[in-house]
């Protein structure tokens, strides 16, 4: 009965660290979702029959889960910020890393970049970030998930989904 137990907890503990994402990224927004925590997904993301590799990034003062996933272009990345608030693509093209609105290829795919909730200002002052040479995946992760909450028009409703 004992190893029957212990085989029992061995296998849960083995399945639930199979499915476990870790933490790859944490930071400072000085928004009022708080601080960031960013985790990388084991499982691609299915985006236009593209596996795509992804990372969650959640904030401290909300429940809204971000979900970036990371296609490679001709020219450099796309990365795609997924909310079911606000969605939009950060670019990187070899000469800068900067917010766009979402490709309509996407909007078959139920992802388009609503006007309603976004900030025109803040996403104007985001066209560029940085810019030269391309970062890797986990610092442009990491722009992305300090800077996207300004993106927010009205930071009340996404403070209220948690």
């Amino acid at each position: 009965m004992k190893r029957l137990i212990t085989a029992a907890v061995l296998v849960i503990a083995f399945c639930t660290a199979s499915f476990a994402t870790k933490v790859v990224a944490e930071g400072k927004t000085h928004s009022v979702l708080g601080d960031y925590k960013i985790e990388s997904i084991d499982n691609p993301v299915m985006i236009n029959g593209k596996e795509l590799k992804a990372f969650t990034i959640t904030y401290e003062n909300t429940g809204l889960k971000t979900t970036i996933a990371v296609e490679k272009t001709l020219n450099c990345k796309k990365y795609y910020v997924l909310t079911n608030q606000l969605s939009v693509q950060y670019v990187c093209n070899g000469h800068y890393f900067g917010v766009e609105r979402l490709d309509k290829k996407l909007e078959k795919e139920g992802f388009q970049t609503s006007n309603d909730d976004l900030d025109n200002y803040a996403y104007y002052h985001q066209k560029v970030l940085s810019s030269g040479v391309a970062s890797n995946d986990l610092e442009n992760t990491k722009l992305i998930a300090a800077y996207f909450p300004f993106l927010f028009k009205n930071t009340e409703e996404v403070l209220a989904v948690k």
